[in-house]
């Protein structure tokens, strides 16, 4: 372009732009908006930073990545003070070639100008321009340094790269594997082109295996990078993005069977969850002194509840998100140490009986929020150390964003629609080169696996409660409930029945009601859990149940009215004869005393080795006393073979079930939503007006301003303003000698000051005349 015919400056371009688009731009680059620019030059001043272009970089797919790279490397040399270009759109398609659709291309350059990393150069008279602009530091948002894109590999498919890589050495693939485990960036004097052509460096150049960036620097082919880490490569050979799905495949499975698997697999998350908060309770895990859970803590209730580490851990993660579990004293005397454990709070209590979909929604929206990823508990850091649940060292800000990253094109495809790890990482490394990575296959992998497991995903594909989990905005109730009415959905409505079995054996052939199952936990164990769940009553369950206040007759009755089957009659002379055996002896506070009205019993205690153990000492043939506590007298008295119940002052009897430990809850009860960085529409329109009226008090000055020195004339156009309700542009010295202008509309003038609203901004503004500069009627 020639002299006569500057560059359009991005402020130009900016200012030329409606307050919808403005808005639209800092929707996207929430960074331009904080703090506030004063007026669009500022603006066009942070758009062009290489800290701001970097961000805006971040959310470039591979195609629009391949254009900037077309475009500077157009513009090399067209330096016109801190602008690139102008730059035709005919040059960029030119080096793209057939790789890319010209519409796509449009598309992508459309954008990028929305994004104000491009604009307009000025000459272009119709609607489509013709020709681009960009300020210098455009390459940093790239996601590399050398054109990758337009170099020897891009035309190239993945399985000749393969070939070159096998064909090599062992230095130069040595050299290789180093940059593709590091930085992807290294340093050697053999860059330079006069190099020694027998040196590892120089024969990568030679086949497109390293890139040169400049004489001392080469680069790392993402490509190869990829191949080189069993990772899907990128496709540059065509510039399309690749689908996540079969198109020729035929789903499995619908949309009613993708929901039953992943109700069923909530309803596991909840059972096991349920389990992990009693054995807490039973067992505090101990508080690692560098904070944390521990990964022997983990594996001892995984030996516990019989599941896996890994499980143990991503449960552990989100009780504590929820503020079910907490590090703290615990409030039990059964807990005597005075050191921090990790134990169910009191909040926990409440949790375990709210309805299922409630209890789901808590856990699935704590593990999108998560600052962490559960999935490397166990794996070890860079300094060797294992790394637990819960510790400080494994706190990562940007988990949430890389989860909803990870999830966000499933939401985008047809309901029912499968997805395997190798395509779904293809996609996101089209839609996010600058994550490659970080978006890897073990990260997409684990997270979907996640998913599985919270019932967000099924057999690979979004579940209707995924799509309403991550479609949902925590500030609309309204999402809020569809998530919950999509839960409530999906979960098969509870039974209150079960099938007897003639071996003691209780199958639950679905989600028993809260209170009937309660009841069965009392007096049955769980034996095996899951869609199906069997129970099994034994003596010491029945036990239990009569331990907790419950008679022989309302244990028969609850298995006589919910039993589909027949009550086994053996079953009944179970429960018959426990209750008549159970609370002969009655336990209570001395220390502890024994009373039984059977004297033949008591003297059987007394010459059993539970005597001995317990001190026991007779006070009469009926009564005897021991300094033991009252917990530990029944235990071992049941220990050998006695049926002892415990009693109150009163003489009724008492539940001696361990309520477990509990600390006090930290906090909130749920965790909030990454929403860091980011501004909403209304936000932003205030900035644009803020902007705007910056714009105009830093305008040209017409012939109707009046300077400081012709005060009269001053007087009579802010008079004339509160006449006529126009805007003022004052010129303003403050007591610290500091000039500022402003667009105002006056509301009153006495006692030598002015009040005035400040257009966007404050009001009743006191403005002392003698300080105002300039005044200008608009």
């Amino acid at each position: 372009m020639s002299p006569d015919h500057p560059l359009r400056s991005s402020a130009d371009a900016l200012a030329s732009r409606s307050d919808e688009q403005l808005v639209a731009l800092l929707v996207r680059r929430p960074d331009l908006a904080s703090p506030p620019p004063r007026g669009t030059g500022v603006l066009a001043q942070r758009a062009m930073s290489a800290s701001s272009v970097s961000l805006a970089g971040e959310g470039l797919d591979l195609l629009s990545v391949a254009i900037l790279e077309a475009f500077l490397d157009a513009a090399a040399g067209s330096f016109h003070h801190d602008l690139l270009g102008p730059v035709s759109r005919d040059a960029i398609v030119s080096r793209l070639g057939r790789r890319a659709l010209r519409t796509e291309v449009d598309a992508r350059l459309t954008d990028l100008a929305d994004l104000a990393l491009i604009w307009p150069d000025g000459s272009s008279t119709g609607k489509k321009p013709s020709s681009w602009v960009a300020g210098v530091h455009l390459p940093a948002a790239l996601p590399w340094r050398a054109f990758h894109l337009l170099g020897p590999l891009a035309r190239v498919d993945a399985a000749d790269i393969s070939d070159r890589i096998d064909a090599l050495d062992d230095r130069p693939r040595e050299l290789l594997t180093t940059l593709s485990r590091g930085p992807a960036l290294g340093r050697s004097r053999d860059a330079a082109p006069d190099a020694d052509p027998q040196a590892p460096v120089p024969r990568l150049l030679d086949v497109g295996l390293l890139a040169r960036v400049d004489e001392q620097t080469v680069e790392l082919p993402p490509q190869v990078g990829q191949i080189l880490r069993s990772e899907p490569p990128l496709v540059s050979v065509r510039l399309r993005e690749p689908s996540p799905t079969d198109a020729a495949a035929t789903p499995r499975f619908g949309n009613t069977s993708l929901d039953a698997a992943g109700a069923g697999e909530a309803l596991e998350l909840l059972r096991h969850s349920g389990e992990i908060l009693d054995a807490l309770g039973e067992a505090p895990a101990a508080v690692l002194r560098a904070g944390g859970m521990g990964v022997r803590e983990l594996r001892r209730l995984a030996k516990t509840t019989g599941l896996q580490v890994t499980r143990v851990g991503l449960i552990v993660e989100l009780l504590a998100a929820c503020k079910l579990i907490g590090a703290g004293i615990p409030e039990s005397v059964d807990v005597l140490a005075g050191d921090e454990v990790f134990a169910p709070t009191g909040t926990s209590d409440g949790w375990i009986r709210h309805d299922p979909e409630r209890r789901w929604a808590s856990l699935a929206t704590a593990w999108l929020d998560l600052p962490r990823r559960p999935w490397q508990i166990g794996e070890t850091d860079r300094d060797g150390a294992v790394i637990g649940a819960l510790a400080a060292e494994s706190f990562d800000a940007s988990a949430p964003v890389g989860r909803r990253t990870v999830l966000a094109p499933l939401t985008e495809l047809d309901d029912a629609s499968p997805v395997t790890t190798e395509s779904l990482t293809a996609l996101l490394g089209w839609r996010h080169p600058r994550q490659l990575r970080r978006l890897t296959s073990r990260t997409v992998g684990e997270t979907l696996r996640e998913a599985t497991e919270l019932g967000l995903v099924a057999h690979g594909s979004l579940t209707r409660v995924g799509r309403a989990l991550l479609t949902r905005d925590p500030d609309d109730e309204e999402t809020t409930a569809d998530l919950l009415t999509a839960m409530d959905a999906a979960l098969p409505e509870p039974i209150d029945y079960f099938l007897v079995q003639a071996d003691f054996t209780v199958t639950v052939p679905g989600p028993l009601t809260p209170n009937l199952a309660e009841r069965l936990t009392l007096v049955a164990d769980l034996e095996s859990g899951g869609a199906a769940s069997v129970y099994r009553v034994t003596e010491s369950s029945v036990r239990r149940a009569l331990d907790a206040g419950s008679t022989a007759s309302e244990l028969a009755a609850l298995f006589s009215e919910h039993s589909k089957t027949p009550v086994p009659q053996s079953l009944t002379y179970l429960i018959d004869d426990v209750a008549r055996r159970h609370g002969q002896l009655r336990v209570g506070v001395a220390s502890s005393f024994i009373r039984c009205d059977d004297a033949a019993m008591l003297t059987g205690v007394m010459r059993s080795d539970a005597a001995h153990d317990l001190s026991l000492r007779a006070l009469a043939p009926t009564v005897a006393v021991s300094p033991a506590p009252l917990r530990d007298v029944i235990d071992r008295l049941r220990a050998s073979g006695f049926t002892p119940a415990g009693e109150d002052s009163t003489g009724a009897l008492v539940d001696l079930r361990s309520r477990g430990a509990r600390v006090a809850a930290r906090g909130s009860g749920s965790p909030r939503a990454h929403r860091r960085g980011r501004i909403g529409p209304g936000q932003a329109s205030t900035v644009v007006a803020r902007m705007r009226t910056a714009d105009r008090a830093d305008g040209p000055v017409s012939s109707t301003a009046a300077s400081s020195g012709a005060g009269e004339t001053t007087s009579a156009l802010i008079q004339l303003a509160l006449q006529t309700g126009r805007r003022l542009r004052i010129g303003y010295v403050d007591a610290q000698g500091g000039a500022s202008r402003h667009v105002v509309r006056a509301r009153s003038m006495a006692a030598g000051q002015l009040v005035a609203d400040e257009e966007a901004g404050e009001e009743h503004i006191r403005f002392a005349l003698h300080r105002i500069t300039r005044v200008e009627l608009l």
